[in-house]
């Protein structure tokens, strides 16, 4: 049903995309996004976790390098009921993570230094099974995707301010007005879809991560903690696109007002709260 619900949405995404092809260029228009779309998903679905990984200088570890992370990896993978993901440690000392991979097997959790030196166990546990619950949920396919086509829009938007709208006269045009509307409400609504599904899949991985280990406490402290170390310090090579990706917003502590409001994460408050409102239903 998951990998259902991904696939659904990808063609959901790219319909839209042709569409607002369609508004701009007419046929043509649709035509281009159509291709424009295609050929994104297919990268995405292929090639975007190894881009991914090689941007964040990932380097992959087994039970020999890393015995105590891939032991407790392998612990929840079990409780999880899902396939051993492949695991790289991020050599940064600005604790994170994230999960990538179109699939379960093809799925990755990668971890940074700074993690695994400042979580405890527990709250390392926590981290790694929040990552597992996005891998349950296809989550990490569909935020690329999402990014993807949101950045295409807003693309292919700008690219209608420049030409003018020209649809097909046929179908009688567009008033220039209608035009310049479009050219910001079209890149503004895809953001506003990226954020609402990074969102709402940010808190079904962090309850997903609760039930997992029976502890949300868990996690709530490894949040705390995380958050704390994010307003001060932004990973090494962090880019807008990639942020949706990670536990926490690297950009957290370089947010205006405005961006947090339109951040992909909820705020680790919120979260937190919500996990709170999950001890009594875990443990009743």
């Amino acid at each position: 049903m998951e990998q259902f619900k991904t696939y659904a949405l990808m063609i959901g995404l790219m319909l839209v995309f042709v569409w607002v092809g369609g508004m701009i260029g007419g046929k043509a228009g649709m035509i281009i996004a159509f291709l424009i779309a295609a050929g994104m998903n297919f990268y995405a679905y292929f090639y975007s976790d190894q881009q991914i990984l090689k941007h964040y200088d990932a380097i992959p570890v087994d039970r020999a390098s890393a015995s105590g992370l891939y032991e407790l990896v392998e612990e929840l993978t079990q409780k999880a009921a899902l396939p051993m993901p492949k695991i790289y440690i991020i050599p940064d000392q600005v604790p994170n993570a994230f999960a990538t991979g179109r699939n379960y097997d093809h799925a990755a959790v990668a971890v940074t230094e700074g993690l695994l030196d400042l979580l405890s166990k527990e709250e390392v546990e926590a981290v790694l099974a929040h990552e597992l619950s996005h891998i349950r949920h296809y989550d990490m396919l569909i935020g690329t995707v999402a990014a993807s086509i949101a950045g295409a829009i807003a693309m292919i938007s700008n690219f209608g301010t420049f030409s003018g709208g020209q649809s097909d006269n046929r179908n009688g045009g567009f008033h220039p007005l209608l035009m310049i509307a479009m050219m910001i409400v079209m890149p503004l609504a895809a953001t506003l879809i990226q954020m609402t599904i990074s969102r709402s899949r940010e808190y079904m991985a962090d309850e997903g991560a609760a039930h997992i280990t029976g502890h949300p406490e868990w996690l709530q402290s490894g949040l705390k903690k995380l958050d704390s170390y994010a307003k001060g310090e932004i990973i090494h090579n962090a880019d807008p696109q990639t942020a949706h990706m990670f536990i926490i917003n690297p950009f957290t502590g370089v947010h205006s007002a405005l961006q947090t409001l339109f951040s992909t994460h909820p705020s680790t408050e919120q979260r937190i709260a919500r996990l709170e409102l999950l001890k009594n239903e875990i443990r009743g």
